[in-house]
C-alpha cells in the first residue's frame, strides 16, 4: 500500500523563506522602536527644548514652620575651629595647626558661647565664627568634662549675635520632633530634623570617668562637627546640647545623643561664674571598686560609706563609714535611696546627686547591720 507524502519536496524551501521574511521583519521593528525617539525629533517643530515653568503653590505648614525655625535661629549658632600648638623637631620652633572643627551656639549678650568640651579639649586656641561671617578669637571661661560642657566668651563690640531660646527638658515625650543645626564635616549652618528617639540614656565616661547621664537620643542626622551645636524644639528652643553618636562607620547611623538643657542650666551659669562645676555632696568618700566587693561580700545593693568627713554634712546627718573592730572590718552605712529612689552602685549616686543643686536638702535611706533608717541632709559644695 503506498502513503501519499502530505509534504511536497517544496515545503522545505517555503518554510525557510517564511521564516527569513519572519526575522527580517522582527530585526526592522527593532530598528524602528530604536530610531523612533530620532525619527519623531526630526518631524518635531523646531521648540529649543525650552518648557513652561509649573507653579509651586504655597508651601505645606509645617515646611514653613521649619523655614521659620531656621532662619530665626541660624544667627545663635556658632561654627567653631579650634588650633593646637606644636613644636617641630629640627627647628625647635613652635607652630600653631589646625586640631578640629565644631558647632556651638550664643547663650547671653555678654558673649558667652557653649559647646562640646571634647570640641576644644587639647586646643591651644579656639576661633567663633558667627553667621554673618565675622571671626572672633575666644577665650575659654570654663569647662566640666563629667558633663561634656564648655563655655568660651567673644568680645562683640556691635551687631551682638542673639541667644538662643531656652526651654525645658523634663516634660520631653518620645516621638516629639527636634531639629539640630550646626556644621557637620565643616558644612556650615547645616539644618537635620528627625524626633525624640528615648529619653534618659547614659554614656559611659572616658578613662575610667563618670558617666555621662539623662541624655536624649535622637534621630536626627548629628556627624562629627556637630557636637556642641542646639538641638531644638518645634518652639525653636534649646532643649539639649548634640553631643555623641552611635555608629559603627562613625557616620550617622539614626542614633545621636543630647546633653538636655535642664542640665545645661545647672552647669553654664556655674562655670561662667566659678570656671568650674561644683557638684553638690553630702561629704562621703566613696569607691566603685571597694563597693563591689562590699557588694559580693554583704549581698547587700546600694552605695557602701567608706569615710565621713569631719565636719561634712554627712557627718552632722550621723552617717558611719566603714570601722574596723576586733572582728574586722564593719562595712558602714550604705545608702540604698537618695528621695525614695533607689541607687544600686557609686554612678547612680553621683547622677542622683548631680540633679541636685548645692543647699538642697535630700532624704538618705540608710541599711546597716540589718537595720533601716533615714536622714536629711543638707548638700554642700563637692570637692
Amino acid at each position: 500500500m503506498a502513503y501519499l507524502n502530505p509534504y511536497p519536496r517544496h515545503a522545505p524551501d517555503r518554510f525557510a523563506r517564511r521564516a527569513l521574511l519572519m526575522t527580517a521583519c522582527v530585526a526592522g521593528l527593532i530598528l524602528l522602536w530604536h530610531f523612533l525617539p530620532a525619527i519623531e525629533a526630526g518631524f518635531a517643530p523646531g521648540t529649543g527644548g525650552e518648557r513652561v515653568v509649573t507653579p509651586r503653590g504655597d508651601l505645606a505648614e509645617d515646611e514653613k514652620s521649619t523655614i521659620e525655625l531656621f532662619e530665626k535661629s541660624r544667627d545663635s549658632v556658632v561654627y567653631i575651629s579650634t588650633a593646637k600648638l606644636v613644636r617641630d623637631a629640627w627647628s625647635r620652633d613652635v607652630f600653631s595647626v589646625p586640631r578640629g572643627t565644631g558647632s556651638g551656639f550664643i547663650w547671653d549678650e555678654a558673649g558667652h558661647v557653649v559647646t562640646n568640651f571634647h570640641v576644644i579639649q587639647g586646643a591651644s586656641s579656639a576661633t567663633v565664627k558667627l553667621a554673618d561671617g565675622r571671626d572672633y578669637p575666644a577665650a575659654l571661661v570654663g569647662a566640666s568634662p563629667a558633663h561634656d560642657i564648655a563655655v568660651l566668651k567673644i568680645g562683640v563690640g556691635f551687631k551682638r549675635p542673639p541667644a538662643v531660646p531656652v526651654g525645658t527638658s523634663a516634660d520631653l515625650k518620645v516621638g516629639q520632633k527636634v531639629f539640630a543645626i550646626g556644621n557637620p564635616f565643616g558644612l556650615d549652618w547645616t539644618l537635620t530634623t528627625g524626633i525624640i528617639s528615648a529619653l534618659d540614656r547614659s554614656l559611659p565616661g572616658e578613662a575610667g570617668g563618670p558617666g555621662i547621664a539623662h541624655l536624649i537620643q535622637t534621630d536626627a542626622a548629628i556627624n562629627p562637627g556637630n557636637s556642641g551645636g542646639p538641638l531644638l524644639d518645634s518652639a525653636g528652643r534649646l532643649i539639649g546640647i548634640n553631643t555623641a553618636i552611635y555608629s559603627p562607620s562613625g557616620a550617622s547611623a539614626g542614633i545621636g545623643f543630647a546633653v538636655p538643657v535642664d542640665t545645661v542650666m545647672r552647669v553654664v551659669p556655674q562655670l561662667i561664674a566659678h570656671g568650674k562645676y561644683i557638684r553638690p555632696a553630702l561629704g562621703v568618700e566613696v569607691d566603685e571598686k571597694i563597693n563591689s566587693r562590699l557588694q559580693a561580700m554583704t549581698g547587700r545593693r546600694g552605695v557602701f560609706v567608706l569615710r565621713v568627713i569631719p565636719g561634712s554634712a554627712a557627718h552632722k546627718a550621723g552617717l558611719v563609714g566603714v570601722e574596723a573592730g576586733p572582728q574586722g572590718i564593719l562595712p558602714g552605712d550604705c545608702i540604698v535611696r537618695v528621695d525614695g529612689v533607689v541607687v544600686e552602685d557609686v554612678a547612680a549616686l553621683l547622677s542622683r546627686l548631680d540633679e541636685k543643686r548645692v543647699g538642697d536638702v535630700v532624704v538618705l535611706t540608710l541599711e546597716r547591720a540589718d537595720r533601716a533608717r533615714e536622714v536629711s541632709v543638707e548638700l554642700q559644695p563637692g570637692v
